[in-house]
């Protein structure tokens, strides 16, 4: 069994993949104060509850976009698991795609791992869209490489700003409100982040399309993706176990044994 390690900037989605389907997975707040031990403690009983032993671990791999969390990610498979794990990002970890940026070390882990199983499983071109704490969208071309794409802040990230900045706005929950035009305060910030939110996919996704040139599917995943996929005809498909996907098929296809 391999053992798949997501580190966003506020979660971390731990995840075991038995032949290479999708065996348990949880999730946890990231904290960079976290040590090796904490995570160690967790992460067991949640496997023994699912039936999952630590020795049947055998490998491991990691991607995170926060870099203070890896070194105690990498002890926790040493310690607890016994395997040395792969990092998505590091020379010796093959991704498969070519990645088409001016500094291709810029490229963000998850958003490469999202790109691989992306394209494995629907062929490109395609644009991934990421709903996490930034919403990110990814251009993957009909050859399979990685060209880039946008960044924008999440829908929790913006409404935790604009509490923070605005003194009478309070903290609200991310929601699709009935109306656009709202007749309270609370309505009105729902609304405005909400359809904003729509109206930003659909921009971009429309904007990306023309400027590539040809016709795109769109791949959702992320935290928020189910609720802004009920709400717009351009997402052709909601896949939540993308990026835990995409770091298997490159663990195999770091580890897999030439014919």
């Amino acid at each position: 069994m391999i053992l798949t390690i997501d580190s966003g900037n506020t979660n971390i989605v731990f995840a075991v993949f038995d032949n290479g389907k999708l065996r348990a997975s949880w999730r946890a707040a990231n904290d960079t104060r976290r040590t090796a031990d904490e995570y160690g403690i967790w992460l067991s009983q949640l496997m023994t509850l699912d039936g999952i032993k630590r020795e049947e671990i055998t490998g491991a791999i990691i991607a995170s976009v926060v870099p203070a969390v890896v070194y105690a990610l990498r002890s926790l498979c040493i310690r607890y698991f016994k395997v040395e794990p792969l990092v998505v990002g590091a020379p010796n970890v093959d991704v498969g795609i070519n990645i088409l940026l001016e500094s291709p070390e810029e490229a963000g882990a998850d958003r490469i791992v999202n790109a691989v199983a992306a394209f494995a499983a629907y062929g490109g071109p395609l644009i991934v869209l990421d709903f996490g704490t930034a919403t990110t969208f990814d251009v993957v071309t009909k050859d399979g490489d990685y060209a880039g794409g946008c960044i924008a802040p999440g829908p929790n990230l913006s409404l935790e700003a604009l509490h923070m900045a605005a003194a009478k706005l309070p903290r609200v929950a991310i929601e699709p409100p009935p109306k656009v035009i709202a007749t309270s305060t609370v309505a009105a910030i729902k609304s405005g982040v909400f359809w904003g939110y729509i109206g930003l996919v659909e921009g971009l996704v429309a904007r990306i399309q023309a400027e590539y040139g040809a016709p795109m599917k769109v791949i959702a995943t992320g935290g928020l993706a189910a609720l802004f996929n009920r709400h717009t005809n351009v997402i052709q498909h909601l896949d939540p176990d993308l990026t835990l996907r995409g770091l298997w098929q490159i663990y195999e296809r770091n580890t897999r044994v030439p014919a």
